[in-house]
């Protein structure tokens, strides 16, 4: 199940894509402001983008 959370004081989205217990092991920042979470097997999990406001149309973003 992918689940989708928005931060509006940090300014940042958490695409969660993996079950719910899964923890992660392992961040790799694929580009500025760009994470993505992986398991214990490497599996992605999740995904955060920081500075969303800036990445999209203005006023595109509601918490």
């Amino acid at each position: 199940m992918i689940k989708t959370s928005y931060d509006p004081e940090a300014d940042a989205m958490f695409i969660w894509l993996g079950p719910e217990n899964a923890e992660s092991v392992r961040t790799e920042e694929v580009s500025p402001g760009v994470m993505l979470d992986y398991d214990e097997n490497g599996k992605l999990i999740g995904v955060e983008v920081l500075d969303v406001r800036e990445r999209t149309a203005k006023g595109s973003v509601n918490s």
